[in-house]
């Protein structure tokens, strides 16, 4: 075998759900994931195993993105979402019939959104049970990150906030797909030495670091990037593969910016009559992205030329030949000075593919079709295939990195969030405090408790300070975190003071809901 490819993609959003309201902005974020990327790669994969292709891609799936898709009160909105959309599109039909340039987008928006009911239809709603057939299938890997994505180098002065992170994923990992995760994504592939004790706790095999994570490894790493490492704790190291991220990624030189491809930001919800669009707002009260989008990237003219699709797709194989030759080109490269075939891991943002990248889901297509074609020349696999095959590896261990701005934690810590950081530390203290108070919970203590921790874990999340960082949504960002806070502190109090408000919390606890088999005691010790 000349060499292996691992695409990795990494599926994550932050929990969003606001019962209190009829609709709520953010969790659109949710509802365009869903139609855009999580539906199409599921139809890819379909078809891919009907058509007997082999397919190992490795699919992060976030406890949190889990816990929303399972959810009946979103699964019940989103297909209120597709109705919507539905009837939007055939409104739109009617609009367009006499303009050549856009009336058959608006027949190709109603197929899509009308395929996508029918499949969603089709799973019941439940998204997670779909990718857990194509795992049992050996279509794709699936593993798990932290519980609600914190940045575990930075809970590093508490580490059972760390631990915790770690092995509730792993126990709703199980609940889900029946199993124990085979591999961790690490959050913002945010890495210190603290993880790696409570991932081998976990059964953890695996993980991948930032490209500098393993190049900067002591001692250096023999094979680069393309073998995994050894650390102490028997956990193998992957780097991420610098040439074929910045193929996808790079702003500048990534296939995504292609002038014939979708254009992400012009949409309807901007341009047209406003109550015309509004009952398809993530907002009402405000324009925003209805998903129809007529227009594509187009360049640097001032005025946008309309979306073609066959011209886009034509570029979507244009850019996967690109790809698979760069890789057939780099493993042969690579491989002449190597005693082993070279592996090169590829990890992207599932949301790019189909969300941000309209026609990503169609680049995934043509490249596995490629592969499947020429096995033999660059074998797609995943990290645990990789190391069923190859069992012996270099000691080495990796250096703290992320594969945020600057290849560290600025994102995460930077004077747009440290205030948070300065809250959560005592928060996560009280947390182990009142674990340890509470040895034998009664009824209502141990509700209190997993609320208590519930609330936490969402105020851990490195979303919330991303958001801040970017300058995007930081008002809600913010809004969470004091919120959560807040309530982790009104349950500190009334745990200590043995006066609890069982209403109150009844409320929240149906508000934030996920976990719901939480195990406070994670929080015990380290």
């Amino acid at each position: 075998m000349p060499g292996y490819l691992a695409i990795v993609l990494h599926a994550h959003l932050p929990f969003v759900r606001h019962p209190e309201h009829p609709k709520f902005l953010e969790e659109s974020w949710l509802f365009e994931a869903i139609t855009e990327s999580y539906l199409p790669l599921l139809q890819r994969l379909e078809d891919w195993w009907r058509e007997r292709r082999r397919a190992r891609l490795t699919l992060t799936l976030s406890p949190t993105l889990c816990a929303m898709l399972r959810d009946p009160l979103l699964q019940a909105r989103y297909e209120q979402r597709l109705d919507a959309l539905i009837t939007l599109a055939k409104t739109e039909i009617q609009r367009t019939r006499r303009e050549p340039d856009f009336h058959p987008l608006a027949q190709m928006y109603h197929a899509r959104f009308t395929a996508a009911r029918k499949l969603y239809r089709r799973l019941k709603g439940d998204l997670v049970q779909g990718f857990r057939r194509m795992q049992e299938r050996g279509q794709i890997e699936i593993i798990t990150t932290g519980a609600t994505h914190g940045l575990l180098p930075l809970m590093g002065n508490h580490p059972p906030s760390m631990r915790a992170q770690i092995l509730v994923a792993r126990d709703q990992y199980r609940d889900c797909f029946g199993c124990d995760p085979r591999g961790f994504w690490l959050p913002e592939c945010a890495y210190s030495g603290d993880v790696e004790i409570f991932l081998r706790e976990a059964g953890v095999r695996w993980f991948i670091v930032a490209t500098h994570g393993l190049l900067h490894a002591r001692p250096r790493p023999r094979y680069g990037v393309f073998a995994p490492v050894m650390t102490s704790q028997a956990l193998a190291v992957f780097g991420r593969d610098g040439e074929s991220s910045r193929q996808v990624w790079s702003r500048t030189e990534g296939y995504p910016g292609d002038p014939r491809y979708r254009d992400f930001y012009r949409d309807i919800g901007f341009d047209l009559d406003f109550d015309y669009v509004q009952p398809c707002l993530p907002c009402p009260e405000h324009r925003g992205f209805t998903g129809f989008k007529y227009y594509r990237i187009t360049g640097n003219q001032a005025a946008k030329q309309p979306y073609q699709p066959a011209a886009a797709r034509q570029a979507a194989a244009e850019h996967a030949q690109h790809f698979w030759d760069a890789r057939l080109a780099q493993v042969q490269q690579v491989g002449a000075g190597l005693d082993r075939p070279p592996l090169i891991v590829s990890p992207y943002d599932a949301e790019l593919f189909g969300h941000w990248w309209y026609e990503g889901p169609e680049f995934l297509d043509q490249l596995v079709r490629r592969a499947a074609r020429k096995p033999e020349a660059l074998a797609l696999i995943t990290p645990t295939d990789y190391l069923a095959q190859h069992s012996t590896h270099q000691v080495a261990a990796p250096a703290a990195s992320s594969w945020g701005e600057a290849g560290y934690y600025r994102v995460w810590l930077n004077h747009e969030n440290e205030w948070m950081h300065r809250r959560l530390q005592p928060a996560q203290e009280r947390m182990s405090e009142l674990v340890r108070k509470h040895p034998r919970p009664g009824h209502w203590q141990r509700r209190a408790l997993q609320q208590a921790a519930r609330e936490l874990l969402l105020a851990q999340a490195s979303d919330w300070a991303f958001l801040l960082s970017a300058g995007t949504g930081g008002d809600y960002a913010r809004q969470r975190v004091n919120t959560h806070l807040r309530r982790f502190h009104t349950l500190h109090t009334q745990l200590l003071n043995g006066r609890l408000n069982r209403s109150w919390l009844a409320t929240i606890e149906a508000r934030d809901n996920l976990f719901p088999n939480l195990n406070v005691r994670y929080w015990a010790a380290a």
